[in-house]
């Protein structure tokens, strides 16, 4: 039985031909599969990458094992996004993962899941990846939660118009405060 907190193996998202538009793998320590070196070397990504792409590019689907691992994906406009795990994983967690993480992620760009939008804004989803996963554990389910983390800090709407009325008051006021303390001593 895996008691461990390290869940996803690797986190992908491709387009609709198949090309890589953001993948990140996890190997970490003190991993049970870590003696079979898989998926360590950039022909191995891409190979596994290819053969994933090739199963679960026709849409209709949310689980399915490949080479050994668990794979978890949503379809959005011209994207696939999946997370991977181990065949021992719980499917239901991995694919909440996976949900809040578009959802933030379509939260911050504005329900504009494609891959114009991910690349233009590949700061934010990455934030969004690590708020979500870090090093291969789920931290975080909940989608409002993390884009609030991610989400740049808006502009003060109170902002302090600075023209000539207000250095004005400004120099009055230090003025009289002047003629006040001299009046003092």
């Amino acid at each position: 039985m895996n008691l461990s907190l390290y869940t996803i193996s690797a986190f992908i998202i491709v387009d609709t031909d198949g090309h890589r538009v953001l993948a990140k793998y996890y190997h970490p320590p003190g991993d049970p599969n870590a003696g079979s070196k898989k998926l360590t070397t950039f022909k191995e990504q891409r190979s596994f990458e290819k053969g994933l792409f090739q199963k679960t590019k026709k849409a209709g689907g949310d689980i399915t094992l490949y080479d050994g691992y668990l794979a978890v994906y949503k379809h959005s406009l011209d994207l696939i996004c999946y997370i991977i795990g181990s065949t021992s994983e719980n499917e239901l967690m991995l694919l909440s993962a996976l949900s809040s993480f578009i959802d933030a992620v379509s939260l911050l760009l504005r329900n504009q899941l494609e891959k114009r939008s991910v690349l233009e804004n590949l700061d934010l989803v990455l934030l969004c990846l690590d708020e979500t996963i870090d090093d291969g554990v789920i931290v975080e389910t909940d989608a409002a939660a993390i884009a609030s983390r991610v989400s740049r800090p808006k502009a003060d709407t109170t902002e302090i118009v600075i023209n000539e009325q207000t250095l004005l008051n400004a120099y009055q006021t230090v003025k009289e405060k002047m003629q006040q303390r001299i009046g003092q001593l």
